[in-house]
């Protein structure tokens, strides 16, 4: 299985319209591969937060329409990144993946926001559902950006299935090596691949870290970009992931985080 990861740059001086464009016209150049991601806010930029109202679009809007053209005409299942989604009760920062028939199969609102009580975490509503791809192939579970710091989210989607996990992000370069550490944690923990697709260039004056890469389940980086523009080609082994978690069967070990007997609150002096 062939996978590329678009990262590209928010360029202020071309207009959201011109970037859907250019975005639509790398995904279908990537027809040789079976998946295709784009990075988080592309159409934005993930510190663009002054941005963010004016730009916000209902899941039937154009970004939406441009990038099931574009999954259908390049016949792959393709992680669009993220959008400012307007919904009636708010904005959210929204995932859509497109099948290879350009159908919309699953959307995620992310669930941890950025921002210490400014920029996205007070502008966006929190999403509160987990959500699995249901690629035959490689079924992938879907995070954000900020989500990747909360290993509870991936433990969650693999109880749902998942296989490998895809994570578009917009990452500030001062953070790179927390990014690229925290990328092989997710794999490693897991057992599964992880697909993190950063941006280029800088948004609203934060430079970005880009360094997209690609982890399979052992821990490995297949694949690895730089900061500039890139797409980051990798080839995966669905078959690797039941191979790792046979071979090395830590997940059936699991203790927390599954149900335990009830015990008594300890007293005041600890016993």
């Amino acid at each position: 299985m062939r996978a590329s990861l678009i990262q590209i740059a928010v360029n202020p001086d071309e207009t959201v319209d011109a970037r859907r464009r250019r975005a639509a016209a790398l995904v279908r150049e990537e027809a040789a591969s079976d998946l295709v991601v784009l990075p988080e806010l592309w159409t934005v930029g993930a510190f663009a937060y002054e941005s963010f109202a004016a730009e916000a679009e209902t899941l039937e809007g154009p970004t939406r329409r441009a990038m099931a053209e574009a999954a259908a005409g390049a016949r792959v299942w393709l992680h669009a990144g993220s959008l400012v989604e307007r919904a009636p009760e708010g904005l959210y920062n929204t995932s859509l993946v497109f099948s290879p028939d350009g159908e919309l199969v699953r959307t995620y609102r992310k669930i941890h926001r950025f921002g210490f009580d400014q920029g996205e975490a007070v502008l966006m509503s929190a999403g509160d559902t987990l959500a699995v791809a249901p690629c035959p192939e490689l079924p992938f579970g879907l995070a954000t950006c900020y989500d990747l710091r909360f290993p509870e989210l991936f433990r969650g989607l693999v109880d749902a299935g998942a296989r490998a996990f895809v994570v578009p992000a917009g990452w500030p370069e001062r953070r790179r090596e927390h990014w690229s550490l925290l990328a092989r944690a997710r794999a490693v923990e897991n057992q599964a691949y992880v697909l993190a697709c950063g941006t280029a260039g800088t948004h609203a004056g934060v430079d970005q870290a880009g360094h997209s890469v690609v982890v399979d389940p052992w821990g490995e980086v297949l694949a690895e970009a730089g900061r500039g523009e890139e797409v980051l080609v990798a080839e995966l082994d669905p078959a690797r992931v039941m191979t790792t978690r046979d071979q090395f069967p830590a997940l059936k070990d699991r203790v927390l985080g599954l149900p335990l007997p009830a015990t008594p609150s300890a007293d005041r002096n600890g016993r």
